[in-house]
């Protein structure tokens, strides 16, 4: 049930009648009219923008338009208590607590699509997230990305439409060729006690090597390990297998699956590259030129030369982008082509693509060739995950020497879990950087967000227990003649949001915005708790030791919707404390 879509067909309808009867003239879009959460000062339930989309189609101010629509809407609705027009031409309405009675009924009884998008058309989409080089195990700056991916996903399945999780293996190229001879080195340091070439700033250090090395040496008893050349092209599918092996053991501990793991090997190997290439030739997108040095390059370093180019530039990309090497070689901008290609093949109605901060000035290059190869220009939608910075007693904090240079994602669940490195990843805006203070986490009080969240669904719960109730139950009640208070319709208000909530967070892939309700709507729940305190009418419990229908029903709408929320973020709603 969302209130303000019901409200904005009512006013639509309205404004339909009054045109036939010649009384207000329509623009030629009703689009433009909007039902929303109106700001805190106005002091209302819901606002419209209804009279400023009409002053221009029947030449009044907005306001003369809103007291002219304000009689109108008032003899309709008897569920109205106020309604006036505010500056520059807003309706604002608040209802009688008798619609807050409808409302709480009719979401107790459908709580299971509460929060659901139904006006929208369902969608096919495929998000690829995460798509680390497969070197070895997920670090902090995968993380965010990762969950972020996942929780998009969460939302898009909430609102029913059909989604696919891929991970695009960088698997073929210089950091694989390299990450091959690193292993060989410590299956060699194992073997034989040669020792690691650590000097060697082409491989790669980590102890998770050694690791990698043994299972290698313990399920390939006949490979012989005497010459790297040999040995080479088995051994990188052996190493690039583990090493997805442990990737996807980072991610389970997050609680992220995917669906599908396309390699870029099987990509060039299949010639999916000189396929595309034809593609875009066929468009004359596709030509023999030179790319001017970049800002950061010294004249003298850079040569300029003659190789093949993508017109990006045709779309609004700020220079066309190299799709072959000198060697004659494809980049991986080429094999990233293919991919995306190999994707629109696929007949998704959308497509998203989750890049790290380090990627973010290749978002132009792949939308341009999305539009080249699609003919749409909102076919693709990239989002960016900002960097984390880890803070610990106020400083930036290294947990984990050993295994190399950086914080694995085992390191940040071991130290917090897996519920608060989800939750507090999400508590913010993916576009902007994220300070995750380790002692803010573990905290116990409001300023930890998702202790307050949890422990707002394990107060309810107590409840629940209480008068002997799984809160995990539907309640069956068929009278609904409550008197809820101001304080209590004040969270109602709150859980009528939520639809809203789901919507933005939807159409703009903005998961940031559901821990945020989720905190706000705890806050709320926490002070009225707290009235009950001092003033034991106000308790939950009476001293009869009982609870009213209509506390009970209120409390269980109030868990449906953070048990909702909760489950969208992949986090647990504990029901003890």
């Amino acid at each position: 049930m969302n209130i303000f879509d019901l409200y904005l067909d009512k006013i639509k309808e309205l404004l339909k009648e009054l045109n036939k009867e010649g009384l207000i003239e329509l623009p030629e879009s009703l689009d433009g009219i909007n039902v929303d959460i109106p700001p805190a000062n106005f002091k209302c339930d819901m606002s419209s923008n209804v009279a400023m989309v009409l002053s221009k189609s029947n030449k009044k101010s907005p306001l003369i338009i809103a007291e002219e629509l304000i009689k109108f809407i008032k003899k309709r609705d008897k569920d109205i208590d106020e309604i006036s027009a505010a500056k520059p031409g807003f309706i604002n309405i608040k209802f009688k607590p008798i619609y807050w009675n409808e409302f709480v009924k009719e979401i107790n009884s459908n709580y299971k699509e509460f929060g659901i998008n139904k006006k929208n058309k369902k969608k096919n989409y495929l998000i690829e997230f995460v798509s680390a080089n497969p070197t070895g195990p997920l670090h902090v700056g995968h993380c965010r990305g990762a969950i972020l991916g996942d929780v998009i996903t969460n939302l898009l399945l909430f609102n029913k439409h059909k989604v696919s999780k891929e991970y695009y293996v960088n698997d073929y190229g210089n950091q694989i060729i390299n990450f091959t001879k690193s292993v060989f080195f410590r299956i060699r340091e194992i073997l034989n006690k040669e020792k690691f070439p650590i000097e060697n700033q082409d491989l790669y250090p980590g102890d998770y090597l050694i690791d990698i090395a043994k299972n290698i040496i313990d399920k390939n008893k006949k490979l012989n390990f005497d010459d790297y050349e040999a040995v080479s092209s088995e051994l990188t599918l052996l190493a690039v297998k583990e090493s997805l092996t442990l990737i996807k053991g980072n991610l389970k501990n997050l609680g992220i699956t995917h669906d599908k793991f396309v390699s870029e090997t099987d990509i060039v190997k299949k010639k999916e590259v000189e396929k595309v290439i034809q593609k875009l030739t066929e468009k004359n997108l596709v030509f023999e030129g030179k790319i001017k040095a970049p800002i950061n390059e010294g004249d003298k370093k850079w040569v300029e030369r003659e190789q093949l180019l993508f017109r990006s530039t045709d779309f609004g990309d700020d220079k066309d982008r190299a799709l072959q090497k000198s060697d004659k070689s494809w980049t991986y901008f080429a094999s990233d082509v293919a991919y995306h290609n190999n994707k629109l093949d696929r007949n998704f109605d959308k497509l998203i693509n989750i890049l790290g901060a380090d990627h973010a000035g290749y978002i132009k290059r792949i939308t341009s060739v999305v539009e080249a190869l699609s003919g749409s220009k909102d076919k693709i939608t990239c989002k960016v995950s900002q960097l984390v910075k880890l803070i610990k007693d106020g400083k930036p904090f290294k947990m984990s020497k050993r295994k190399g240079d950086y914080i694995t994602i085992e390191d940040l669940i071991d130290e917090v879990g897996k519920d608060a490195t989800r939750f507090i990843m999400l508590n913010r805006s993916s576009d902007v950087e994220l300070d995750f203070d380790f002692e803010k986490v573990k905290e116990k009080t409001k300023d930890n967000p998702l202790y307050y969240v949890q422990y707002c669904y394990a107060r309810i719960s107590s409840v629940f227990r209480h008068v002997n109730l799984d809160i995990k139950n539907d309640l069956n009640i068929n009278k609904y003649d409550f008197n809820y208070s101001d304080a209590e319709i004040d969270i109602l208000k709150k859980i009528s949001e939520w639809p809203k909530c789901v919507e933005a967070s939807s159409l703009r892939l903005e998961p940031h915005r559901i821990p945020i309700y989720l905190y706000e709507l705890s806050s709320k729940f926490h002070s009225y708790w707290n009235m009950g305190k001092d003033d034991e009418t106000k308790r939950f419990i009476n001293i009869n030791k009982t609870i009213s229908d209509d506390k009970l029903v209120f409390l269980k709408i109030i868990s449906n919707t953070i048990k909702s929320g909760m489950n969208i973020v992949g986090v647990n709603t504990p029901e003890k404390m």
